[in-house]
């Protein structure tokens, strides 16, 4: 994969997306709010496990707090068990809060295409289906503007070796998960799963993210 700086010094310059690829589902954004005026910000994704997940972003200064759950989906108040059948249409995903001036928007979708693998369909690593599937849910056309920038910077330095099949889409409403899912790492961090995958993954994050990891992490 080639340096994150190069992506990211192009969005620091950004000014609009126009010429942008098309998305290939046509998901309507016009209700989305130009903005979110408000002092802190949200935002919302999909990258497969969200233990794994989870566990990087509250790394990062500036972030809030990070809830696990289920989005995208069509079932109400849908469980674990019903999502993890791939019936209810929603995927796995951690909703973040972040306070912008200490942490900018742009710099959690870095570290989104960091934390996980976007040319993988309906998958990551051993965990398979729609419910680990990859995607950006949008809050603001703001966010849509920098999400489809991001992108087209990525295909085009060819960052990846594959497509990369993440999808932006609007953001519906999530249902936390539930409260066992929640800090899963700092809770059960001897547990197999958590030394064999989640502490690797983790461990490389803070790396690439040391200038921005917070104090004492």
């Amino acid at each position: 994969m080639k340096n994150f700086l190069i992506i990211f010094v192009a969005l620091v310059t950004f000014t609009s997306c126009q010429g942008q690829k098309p998305q290939t589902k046509q998901e309507d954004f016009s209700k989305l709010p130009l903005k979110n005026a408000a002092k802190l910000d949200t935002a919302t994704f999909a990258a497969g496990c969200f233990w794994c997940t989870e566990a990087q972003f509250k790394e990062l200064k500036g972030v809030v707090n990070v809830v696990s759950g289920y989005t995208g989906g069509w079932t109400k108040n849908p469980t674990y068990a019903q999502v993890c059948s791939g019936s209810t249409g929603h995927a796995e995903a951690t909703h973040i809060i972040f306070d912008p001036n200490l942490i900018s928007y742009d710099k959690l979708l870095e570290a989104f295409f960091v934390a996980h693998d976007p040319t993988e369909l309906n998958r990551q690593g051993n965990d398979v289906g729609t419910q680990y599937r990859s995607a950006i849910f949008v809050h603001t056309k703001e966010q849509l503007d920098k999400t489809r920038y991001y992108l087209s910077a990525l295909e085009k330095e060819k960052v990846f070796n594959k497509p990369i099949v993440t999808e932006v889409v609007p953001a519906t409403i999530f249902y936390p998960a539930e409260d066992y899912h929640q800090d899963y790492y700092r809770l059960n961090g001897k547990e197999p799963y958590c030394q064999l995958v989640i502490k690797p993954k983790l461990e490389k994050f803070k790396r690439i993210f040391s200038k921005v990891v917070k104090e004492g992490q």
